[in-house]
């Protein structure tokens, strides 16, 4: 397979200047860390991802990621930290993004536009904002010595992108950098800039703590609205019946009844955000009267559900979907769920998680699967 994205987040920053004594990727914004917030936004474009935690923390990181995210122990600087990573990526991928845990809330929509740039020929991509302020160079006695041109001038954030061998090489350089940009641009490869994002903005100090809150709670300008869905389905006595959950399709498993192909992870995102936005339902919408959607696809309906809220003026802000069931085992394809629910919903931040139920109920006893889901949209009142 081809075009596969690894993600490699240093996390190694202390939190002094956050007033906190635990590394900077461990503290906390509306009940998640720093660095969960980072993973959780590349998850749905990465089919692997790499933490360079602080030498020490490295148990607390891995059981705060759980086993599908590699932790390795970091260096002293980024760029040890960055070469730490690298030795760990499979050698299957193509591409590899080097993000930054204290720019926990770029979206997924940003890492999806470097990969596509990645994708369509470049062989380095970083995200950059435009320079409000006039930039002064000074020598060593505090006198300036230029003034650049400041519509020449861009602010770089991360997750900057890079094809696999071009960043492997420019690792093999003794220098010290304060991005793998810089690296690169050492070996003479050209590095494209492409559109930043506000939300990528770097946490270092308490004010920066105040304005990534705003930005996932909300503010006074905003209408937030939260919704809750679920769905259940039995298993199919036809054992040729395909099981389609989270948006991908489980070889080897009996799929469920239903109107159309039965996912109930996908059906309940859908209810949770018809119902946020005060559309209706997942029955209302496509429900068996509507023949059209005999046998849709988890995510074309996902995707319609996308349309029918933008158009209502909500953007989503995340959401969350627990699958209960003994099988399939949900584990080890996570990060493929979350990528195609994600993609599904516009580049979304999406989780996923699943349980069981200990032998209770139609799920306990291996008859079918259920799914509840959460959804926070906003709508802003601008």
């Amino acid at each position: 397979m081809s075009d596969l994205v690894a993600v490699i987040i240093p996390a190694g920053g202390s939190g002094v200047r956050l007033g906190s004594t635990l590394p900077k990727a461990l503290v906390q914004i509306a009940g998640k860390t720093l660095v969960e917030h980072a993973v959780n936004r590349m998850a749905p474009i990465a089919s692997q991802i790499i933490v360079a935690a602080p030498l020490g923390f490295e148990e607390e990181f891995k059981k705060l990621l759980g086993d599908e995210i590699t932790v390795v122990t970091g260096g002293v600087t980024r760029t040890e930290s960055v070469k730490a990573a690298l030795s760990h990526i499979d050698a299957s991928h193509d591409f590899v993004l080097v993000h930054d845990a204290a720019r926990a809330l770029a979206p997924t929509s940003l890492a999806m536009r470097v990969v596509d740039s990645l994708r369509a020929g470049e062989k380095a991509v970083v995200p950059g904002v435009a320079v409000s302020d006039t930039i002064k160079r000074i020598d060593k006695d505090n006198y300036v010595t230029k003034t650049p041109t400041r519509s020449k001038l861009r602010a770089i954030q991360t997750p900057q992108g890079f094809k696999r061998k071009v960043l492997i090489a420019a690792h093999k350089s003794k220098d010290e950098m304060t991005d793998d940009a810089g690296l690169v641009e050492e070996r003479g490869v050209s590095v494209k800039v492409i559109a930043g994002e506000p939300e990528a903005f770097k946490i270092t100090t308490p004010d920066d703590l105040a304005l990534a809150l705003k930005y996932l709670v909300g503010g006074a300008n905003e209408d937030m609205r939260a919704g809750v869905g679920t769905d259940a389905h039995a298993f199919s006595a036809d054992s040729s019946r395909p099981l389609w959950l989270a948006g991908i399709n489980w070889i080897g498993e009996v799929g469920v009844d239903g109107h159309s192909d039965g996912d109930v992870a996908a059906h309940a995102i859908c209810d949770a955000l018809l119902s946020a936005a005060s559309l209706g339902d997942l029955g209302s919408n496509f429900g068996t009267d509507r023949p059209e959607y005999a046998g849709a696809s988890g995510a074309k309906l996902l995707q319609e559900t996308l349309v029918k809220i933008s158009d209502a003026g909500f953007s989503i802000n995340n959401v969350s979907v627990q699958i209960v069931g003994n099988r399939p085992k949900i584990g080890a394809r996570r990060a493929e769920c979350i990528s195609a629910l994600s993609t599904a919903l516009g580049g979304a931040a999406v989780s996923v998680s699943a349980t069981t139920t200990d032998g209770l109920g139609f799920t306990g006893e291996g008859k079918g699967l259920s799914a509840i889901a959460t959804a926070l949209i906003i709508r802003s009142n601008k």
